[in-house]
């Protein structure tokens, strides 16, 4: 079989909410704008930005639209720790039992039960790159790099359905421990 050749790339903190923790924050009816698509159909960087507030300080987050069912905060394992998280390493949306934070914005602030976490490293997969690739939804995979420092990422879930298109996704800790600088770098899947 060829090798399985992914786009790969960095995913930097930000955060997701909800319509009424949106409202809470910024003031109610309050519409995301959107900054930049992203790679994942329906996704995008809005100019809007929250504080998060953690043990041993604060940082300011993008929020990543349209709102979402539960809220969540997406940091690096660099970031939790400077933060003071104890934050676990999750599939987005996966929240049960995270840390909670207080989070400000420009018309208020809302203290959050749970949502702090680190993205666990995952492969996003349309269902014909599925079929193509043999791959399915929550498949283990590994995924290696090129360059002066490449490595093969290990423990990489697929996320394979129509609401995706077909890229990695990592941290900022694991683009840097890779040296990954390319934009448009690509890895291997090996099954």
């Amino acid at each position: 079989m060829p090798d399985i050749s992914i786009v790969i790339e960095g995913s930097g903190k930000h955060c997701h909410v909800t319509r009424g923790t949106l409202d809470k924050l910024f003031g109610e009816g309050f519409e995301l704008e959107v900054r930049k698509w992203l790679s994942q159909p329906g996704q995008f960087v809005t100019p809007s930005k929250v504080t998060v507030h953690g043990p041993r300080g604060t940082t300011e987050l993008s929020i990543i639209g349209p709102c979402r069912p539960v809220d969540q905060i997406e940091l690096s394992l660099t970031d939790a720790r400077s933060l003071g998280f104890d934050a676990p390493i999750r599939l987005s949306g996966d929240v049960a039992g995270s840390p909670g934070c207080k989070l400000t914005g420009p018309c208020g602030e809302v203290d959050i039960s749970e949502g702090v976490i680190i993205a666990k490293r995952h492969v996003h997969i349309s269902p014909e790159d599925g079929e193509s690739f043999g791959i399915v939804d929550k498949q283990m995979v590994k995924v290696r790099t090129k360059g002066e420092r490449a490595l093969i990422f290990d423990e990489v879930v697929a996320r394979v359905g129509p609401e995706h298109a077909t890229f990695m996704h990592v941290d900022y800790d694991e683009i840097n421990a890779a040296a990954i600088t390319d934009a448009n770098a690509t890895g291997e899947i090996i099954k």
